[in-house]
């Protein structure tokens, strides 16, 4: 969709020639002299109209605008959720009238945090998948006013929210799109298809690079799979070479049969969203090209399949990690964590700043938070706040769970330095604190993304979260990096050892 932002007022709507016009009331606005705003006041007067969230009014061929249909739409106090709610509802209620041209009006004050949620949400309720499909309707909704008192004053963030949508709806595009046409191969390519951008390289690793060198446990998961697997390397260069990059690492399982422990049939075929924390990275990156923020990024993700085959690996089996320690594998449907482990040992040669990894980790999840918030984990209070502070922002919010070094007995092996599943108390945590023993050289946090990464039933599809987390977060950080410093080396032999039983990604 194509956005534009225009300095426009209720007494300019008249010469604008949209399809649709959708005001935005907030509850404390006065009526004015101009048609439309007379309008509002009389409708509000009889009670036909009020400006609570998510409220509208359609009217057709109303005096004072100049398009075909006009919405009055509630925005409460004017906040981001209420204009999201308010825009969404709006849009639902023209969609089926073919509108195509829309343009969304403010009728009071504009904040910034307003405006990005407008454009948020026109993407979000026109958004439609249609690669897969020979007889899809094109997406309605091409073009998009944002109507404000003051264009200037709110252009950094409508940039940034028009990139947002960017990459939120190609990290869409891939997790929704079916597992033979997303496989680890696929994906890679649509890496590479950044590569055109300026400041983005892409580097991809096969099954030999892999294994020379000692990624024993994304390799584990990899070889039950006919499809090879890929290790892919993205990077963001905006600032200094000095300036150590934030390494973003997503789990990129393109489809999780569980393994040899399979996943029962039901609803197995969203396991095709498993690798929304890759897609999450992708999307990511797909922003970052479009506003060319001065800040160094990395992109890592280990794609593969995870597969039933008689070469798998099978519940007992002991692999080595790319970071020496060995890990006993008691269920191989806890796959997630063992590509991550690998990938996360592989960031240290960034000298991060910072590491955050994104995986559809833990059932676990979905059942502590639901689908509304993102399970963020992380020992380091100034990243976690920090991320916090930017899904807020963004309007895609996370909520720190504890880490305690308790919650790490579980997973004591017998056989190996640590095994990749404990029992199903507290199963999101303990599938954490596995992670956070290859992650001992930098300041790191993890987001579960079970819950969040896509809706299932009659909605089902991906929904391009943690992009705009992400986005917000890395925006935040430009001007505040430090130059890159020698990592520390983690300790092979951790006190933290945990995992999780619950079924990763679901």
């Amino acid at each position: 969709m194509n956005f534009e932002l225009k300095t426009l007022g209720l007494d300019g709507v008249a010469a604008d020639k949209s399809d649709a016009l959708i005001v935005l009331v907030p509850q404390d606005l006065k009526a004015g002299r101009d048609g439309l705003g007379q309008l509002i006041g009389q409708a509000a007067k009889s009670g036909d109209f009020e400006a609570k969230p998510g409220r509208i009014l359609s009217l057709y061929r109303t005096p004072g605008a100049g398009a075909v249909r006009t919405v009055l739409a509630g925005v409460g106090e004017g906040g981001p959720r209420h204009v999201r709610q308010a825009v969404g509802a709006a849009v639902a209620s023209v969609k089926s009238a073919g509108v195509k041209r829309i343009t969304v009006v403010f009728a009071g004050a504009a904040p910034a945090p307003g405006v990005a949620a407008a454009v948020q949400a026109l993407a979000d309720a026109s958004y439609v998948y249609t690669t897969t499909k020979t007889k899809a309707e094109p997406r309605a909704l091409a073009r998009a006013v944002i109507g404000v008192p003051d264009a200037a004053a709110v252009r950094t963030a409508f940039a940034e929210a028009v990139a947002a949508v960017a990459g939120i709806e190609f990290a869409k595009e891939w997790a929704n799109r079916p597992a033979n046409h997303a496989t680890p191969a696929l994906l890679a390519q649509a890496a590479k298809s950044l590569a055109r951008f300026a400041r983005v390289k892409v580097e991809v690793l096969g099954p030999r690079e892999v294994e020379r060198l000692g990624m024993g446990a994304f390799a584990a998961v990899a070889q039950g799979s006919e499809e090879p697997l890929r290790f892919i390397v993205l990077r963001y260069d905006g600032a200094a070479r000095a300036e150590a990059p934030v390494v973003l690492v997503g789990k990129g399982i393109t489809f999780d049969t569980g393994g040899i422990s399979i996943k029962p049939a039901a609803e197995m075929d969203e396991m095709k969203f498993d690798m929304g924390g890759a897609a999450g990275v992708l999307g990511t990156f797909r922003a970052l090209a479009e506003l060319q923020p001065r800040l160094n990024v990395v992109g890592l993700i280990p794609a593969t399949e995870n597969m039933p085959d008689g070469r798998a690996v099978k519940p007992g089996d002991v692999v080595t990690s790319l970071s020496g320690q060995t890990i006993e594998i008691l269920n191989t449907d806890a796959e997630g964590r063992l590509v991550l482990s690998d990938a996360l040992t592989y960031a240290e040669r960034f000298k991060p700043r910072a590491v955050i990894d994104i995986a559809t980790l833990t059932g676990a999840c979905v059942i502590a938070l639901g689908n509304v918030r993102s399970g963020l984990f992380s020992p380091d209070d100034a990243l976690a706040d920090a991320l916090l502070a930017a899904g807020e922002a963004a309007q895609d919010p996370a909520w720190r769970l504890p880490l305690d070094d308790d919650y790490a007995e579980g997973l004591k092996s017998n056989f190996a330095d640590v095994a990749n599943v404990a029992g199903r108390a507290g199963g999101s945590i303990t599938a954490a604190k596995f992670l956070q023993r290859f992650a001992a050289a930098y300041p790191w946090a993890h987001l579960d993304i079970a819950g969040t990464a896509w809706r299932g039933g009659a909605a089902k599809g991906s929904t391009g979260r943690p992009v705009g987390l992400l986005l917000r977060y890395l925006l935040d950080q430009v001007g505040t990096a430090a130059p890159a410093a020698a990592a520390k080396a983690p300790a092979r032999k951790a006190p933290a050892r945990a995992g999780s039983r619950v079924r990763p990604g679901r």
